[in-house]
């Protein structure tokens, strides 16, 4: 098992300031020029990652402003020069090649600073009323797992042909792929067992919810364990609200 220094990232202000809805001085402000000077500062300050979260309506209060995740991603990379950028991604938002094709670009507008996280839905409202539909918690995992392993493997430059049972992908190849690197690093979230199965065979980094370090010890000693598992680094990242 890989270890890593401690870093330290800010949740980028997507759906404004929830963390401060009790502050008075706290004005609601989800717009691009917040999230932008907040991420700037945060650069500035030293922090090492900004989380840009996925929504497209606020998932707190539907009748709130919620900036869009990857267009924003894109600009903060252009703007920035040495911070982590992780824009998270919902599998059944976008198809896998659209998906890696936006990556790659942003993956080259930053020098190589670019991360997805994969989330594999929690708010059912916004795939729901779009008509998207809203599976069963396993089945989510299951369709994430397929949808990452041709994301992967458009980003790291392979000419793929993929048949499986959500996607079916014949002789395509992405160019340019990562100038800076085998391709985005892969961030994945979740505790259960298919989110166990699915980030020690596809992820770089995995997020888990705060608890007691023993705890700790145990989740990533199972991940470990598993197929592909001795790839996973231990590279803690603690997310600040504000910067």
């Amino acid at each position: 098992m890989a270890t890593a220094p401690l870093r330290f990232g800010i949740w980028a202000l997507v759906h404004g300031p929830r963390a401060a809805h009790q502050d008075p001085e706290e004005p609601y402000d989800a717009s691009w020029e917040r999230n932008r000077d907040l991420v700037l500062a945060a650069e500035e300050l030293g922090y090492d990652s900004t989380l840009i979260a996925q929504h497209t309506i606020n998932p707190h209060q539907e009748d709130l402003d919620q900036l869009e995740a990857w267009s924003a991603a894109a600009a903060i990379a252009a703007l920035t020069k040495r911070i982590e950028i992780i824009a998270a991604i919902k599998p059944y938002l976008y198809h896998p090649v659209v998906l890696a094709k936006l990556a790659l670009g942003i993956e080259n507008i930053s020098r190589g600073r670019f991360a997805i996280n994969l989330v594999n839905a929690w708010n059912r409202p916004e795939l729901e009323k779009a008509g998207i539909g809203f599976p069963e918690h396993d089945a989510r995992y299951a369709y994430g797992t397929e949808w990452i392993s041709v994301v992967s493997r458009l980003m790291e430059g392979e000419r793929l042909n993929y048949s499986g049972q959500h996607f079916n992908v014949s002789d395509y190849a992405l160019r340019p792929t990562s100038l800076y690197r085998k391709r985005p690093a892969i961030y994945v979230g979740g505790e259960s067992e298919p989110a166990r199965d699915l980030v020690a065979g596809h992820g770089d980094v995995w997020f888990i919810n705060g608890q007691p370090l023993e705890d700790v010890v145990g989740l990533i000693a199972d991940v470990v364990a598993r197929p592909r598992g001795a790839a996973i680094a231990l590279r803690p990242v603690r997310l600040c609200r504000r910067a």
